[in-house]
């Protein structure tokens, strides 16, 4: 069973289903069938003090993952993402605020199963994947 929480002040049903969706299709393409996932949509002050204190950057980002555990077909962890961050980063992709969302859930979702991009190898590995679950929803990235 996948149970994934979502956490936020603008609560909208239907960005939050195809936010689940998104997460549930990364981790359902990785083998994972059992996860506790909390995910949370926050401010820019918010995830720059997440950002500080977890990882000693003292900025505000687009999305944290934290992994909690994982064994196999199981997952626990939480994704926080900067609806802040999504609304300025947006047009410059020139789509909508919720499309920069979605792909920052992507991007953590991915980060959860096992994806970084702490290296140039890596990051191109994960950048070649992200595409391929945003056009889940329409979306075709211009980088």
């Amino acid at each position: 069973m996948l149970s994934i929480e979502i956490s936020d002040e603008q609560p909208s049903a239907e960005l939050h289903e195809r936010l689940r969706a998104a997460v549930e299709a990364v981790l359902v393409g990785a083998g994972v069938t059992d996860c506790e996932l909390s995910l949370a949509i926050v401010d820019d002050p918010t995830i720059h003090a997440l950002n500080r204190e977890f990882l000693d950057h003292d900025e505000p980002t687009d999305v944290l993952s934290f992994l909690f555990d994982r064994d196999r077909a199981r997952l626990e962890g939480e994704i926080v993402v900067s609806r802040d961050t999504a609304a300025k980063m947006a047009p410059n992709y020139g789509w909508q605020p919720d499309d920069e969302l979605l792909l920052y859930v992507i991007h953590g979702a991915l980060h959860l199963i096992g994806f970084d991009d702490t290296s140039p190898e890596a990051a191109t590995t994960m950048r070649e994947e992200e595409p391929r679950s945003l056009r889940q929803f329409g979306l075709d990235p211009k980088s």
